[in-house]
């Protein structure tokens, strides 16, 4: 099936859009459009957020009330995307669209829209003749595409920060292998300095490994967990806050290795403090405390034999049995359990806690001893 359509041809350096107008009954065309929505069970498929089908509802509901009347509007336009080239007629200011040869399109901003015109067409027949105004870029690979999703979700209105997190990661990873687009400043440095992607990998570990206190209870972007107790944009933060800095010891040691450090770690955290429920160690007060004790805690750990559990494990009990004042029970299961202490701390006593701990660490002479 083929679509002729008027187009305006608008050239933004290397970017080439055709501005132009569809029908609703030319978006329902079959494999037409597609939404290239992030999987977080893929860490390189998809890059759009969830549908929000209350938004697209909203949309529909008042697009059929507009039709007796005529007067429901839609002014903002659609952007879609394709990597093949559409030839323009300047004779006649048109493009012709070869839907079984260009299709899918991306559709890189208004998936919204797009479902709630489609929802309303449903219900009443008339909306397929509603015109919708559409911005088409052509030649635009697919990593592409998902820069252009980053830098309108960033610059208009704000994206989800997990989905965000994801896309810094995949584009630090395709920095030295694809060609990128030019992209703002801070997105840029964002993506240079790669601690979206660093953080990330933290993450995703702690996560997938079977063996781990936090295996499967961090949400993913995109994801519904159930079992969920923290979301990844928490998670990931704390790392990049309290983690990736310049004084943590282990950072010289290669990825998979400082991964395994930092699940022993937990796995220390959890054999003194449990895991059992009601606890709120896996909530977000847990994570960043932990995750700014560490660094202080890996330079003490320096001087031990190893970074195995039950050395970790030995040099935290003696550390809290050293916390003093109004947090000296932090070492202590009842202090995690719901309802408890740590149910109600904020960030002045998450600081004040981490203080405390930092002095209790340099009391302890705990030393493992070095087997002969």
């Amino acid at each position: 099936m083929k679509i002729i359509r008027p187009a305006a041809i608008v050239k933004q350096g290397q970017l080439t859009l055709y501005t132009t107008s569809l029908k609703v009954s030319d978006l329902l065309i079959p494999n037409f459009y597609s939404v290239e929505t992030l999987d977080p069970n893929e860490d390189n498929k998809g890059y759009q957020r969830l549908l929000n089908t209350a938004r697209a509802k909203k949309l529909s509901d008042y697009i059929v009330s507009g039709q007796d009347t005529k007067d429901a509007f839609l002014p903002t336009s659609i952007f879609m995307a394709t990597n093949k080239n559409i030839a323009f007629k300047p004779e006649n200011n048109s493009i012709e669209i070869d839907v079984k040869e260009i299709g899918p399109f991306s559709i890189v901003d208004g998936q919204h829209r797009v479902e709630g015109l489609k929802m309303a067409a449903d219900k009443d027949r008339r909306v397929l003749d509603f015109e919708v105004p559409v911005n088409i870029a052509i030649n635009l690979s697919n990593i592409a595409q998902m820069c252009h999703f980053l830098i309108v979700n960033t610059t208009q209105r704000s994206v989800e920060k997990g989905v965000e997190q994801r896309i810094y990661s995949r584009l630090t990873q395709a920095l030295e292998v694809e060609d990128i687009p030019n992209l703002p400043k801070w997105i840029s440095r964002a993506v240079e300095k790669g601690e979206d992607d660093l953080a990330l990998k933290f993450v995703d570990f702690l996560n997938r490994e079977s063996q781990s206190p936090w295996y499967n209870k961090i949400e993913m972007a995109n994801q519904i967990n159930k079992e969920a107790s923290v979301n990844q944009k928490s998670f990931v933060q704390s790392i990049k806050r309290h983690v990736l800095v310049a004084n943590n010891p282990i950072s010289i040691k290669n990825q998979d290795i400082q991964h395994k450090i930092f699940l022993n770690y937990w796995k220390a955290i959890t054999n003194i403090l449990g895991t059992d429920d009601p606890t709120v160690l896996f909530k977000y007060n847990g994570v960043e405390l932990f995750c700014k004790f560490s660094v202080p805690f890996f330079n003490k750990m320096i001087n031990m034999p190893d970074f195995k559990v039950e050395t970790m494990e030995g040099l935290l009990l003696s550390t809290f049995e050293n916390v003093e004042g109004d947090y000296a029970g932090v070492g202590h299961t009842e202090f995690w359990t719901k309802g408890g202490k740590a149910s109600f701390l904020n960030s002045g006593a998450i600081n004040q806690i981490n203080t405390e701990m930092v002095k209790a660490l340099h009391k302890t002479n705990f030393q493992k001893e070095i087997e002969l």
